[in-house]
């Protein structure tokens, strides 16, 4: 019975933590690496691009962030999980409860995470918090999960707080966890491809949507939203967005 409950802390705690870490590094670096080497220089949104040493110090400080702060915070987070529902054993739930609880877990943590990062851009709590984040005006997928640590543990309850309510087997939690990580390390991505997910999927930001977040001044950049585009639509804070995006399409129309 030890050796059980022994089991399962170590794959919801020690396990997830990997799982997250190999998903978000191999997920993360490639964007690092095409800007350190000029590839795909006509798909980057922005022309400038970060020095070396800006990218090692965002990798560097994400490793100390990673295990000072988010491994201690999964682990003193399985009891809640625990007491909730998480469970590891077998049978694994069906195909149909998996995809309604990501999709819930996508739709509830773009909600809270829209009202969390609004927050994040008042005066205060950008100067003091949320201008870590910010450093980076030109991102690339690593810079997603650059942060203060209070951000950290404040955006990182939008991302929990799905999973805490409903209780998953952890197998929907670990899928989960890399969807989360694949989607905001695209976001961040710094490049627009022609098979980037929001030229297919309605109503995804992906990386225009969020890059434009980074680009100009955090009094007005808006789109505070972390995957859907329809929350700063429907309060209006994409309207500048919207402009740019006009703008461009009129003049890339003058062009042809």
């Amino acid at each position: 019975m030890a050796a059980a409950l022994e089991s399962a802390w170590q794959l919801a705690t020690v396990f997830t933590f990997l799982i997250h870490e190999t998903a978000f590094f191999l997920s993360g670096l490639p964007s690092l690496l095409f800007e350190r080497f000029g590839l795909f220089a006509k798909y980057k949104i922005q022309k400038k691009s970060n020095t070396s040493a800006y990218q090692n110090r965002c990798v560097l400080r994400l490793i100390l962030y990673h295990v000072c702060v988010n491994l201690p915070v999964i682990i003193f987070s399985y009891p809640a999980f625990k007491f909730m529902g998480l469970r590891s054993s077998l049978p694994l739930p069906h195909w149909t409860v998996v995809v309604s609880q990501v999709a819930f877990y996508f739709v509830l943590e773009d909600f809270v995470f829209y009202w969390g990062h609004r927050a994040l851009h008042t005066k205060w709590l950008y100067k003091h918090v949320h201008s870590v984040h910010h450093e980076y005006a030109t991102p690339f997928g690593l810079t997603s999960e650059y942060a203060h640590p209070a951000e950290i543990l404040f955006l990182g309850f939008a991302t929990v707080v799905g999973p805490a309510l409903t209780g998953p087997h952890l197998v929907t939690l670990w899928l989960w966890v890399v969807l989360r990580v694949l989607e905001t390390v695209e976001a961040h991505s710094g490049y627009h491809f022609p098979w980037s997910p929001s030229n297919f999927l309605p109503l995804y930001g992906g990386s225009d949507f969020h890059d434009y977040h980074h680009r100009v001044l955090y009094t007005k950049s808006g789109n505070y939203a972390s995957t859907f585009v329809y929350m700063d639509w429907l309060f209006g804070t994409d309207k500048d967005y919207r402009k740019v995006k006009a703008m461009e399409e009129k003049e890339g129309n003058k062009d042809m």
